[in-house]
């Protein structure tokens, strides 16, 4: 759909001291946070920002989070990121978030997720409204043409077995 960003870019940051561990990089559970805060920004897009969320008495819970780390990031580094919308159904939404690295725009993580539309009374799932599921509509036929990421779907594994003593 023209005018629709594919995929869509609504988040940056700058990695903060706070952020940092012991190996001199972005500590795991801020991967967490920061990813987050793209969340929120690709909910807005979606129809789902604050003001809608208590309008219509409804929010979202993550239901299943994957996260991949492929180059570090440090202190005052300025990050990128990106989310294509990989399918969603009138009560789920699945996306894939990309950690762009501002030094060399490099990838530098990826966090896939599932959410779940949620009635803030009832605290159980529900559908969402028609105007979110039209722009959900809009939104993945802006994404049609985008390659499936590599990373989505990854399931955690070893390839051998472990041997014994």
């Amino acid at each position: 759909m023209p005018g629709l960003p594919a995929p869509y870019e609504g988040h940056r940051d700058v990695v903060r001291p706070e952020w940092i561990d012991h190996n001199e990089h972005l500590n795991v559970g801020y991967y967490g946070v920061v990813f987050d805060l793209a969340t929120d920004a690709w909910l807005a897009h979606l129809g789902l920002d604050l003001e809608a969320k208590a309008r219509m008495g409804v929010t979202t819970f993550t239901l299943e989070a994957h996260f991949t780390y492929q180059r570090e990031v440090t202190t005052g580094e300025e990050l990128r990121f990106t989310t294509q919308l990989l399918g969603f159904d009138r009560k789920r939404i699945h996306y894939f978030h990309r950690m762009w690295r501002g030094s060399d725009d490099r990838l530098s993580a990826t966090n896939e997720l599932m959410s779940l539309h949620v009635s803030e009374a009832t605290r159980r799932a529900t559908p969402m409204e028609e105007g979110v599921l039209a722009r959900l509509d809009e939104v993945a036929a802006a994404h049609a043409g985008l390659e499936p990421p590599a990373e989505a779907g990854r399931v955690m594994g070893l390839d051998a077995r472990p041997t014994t003593g």
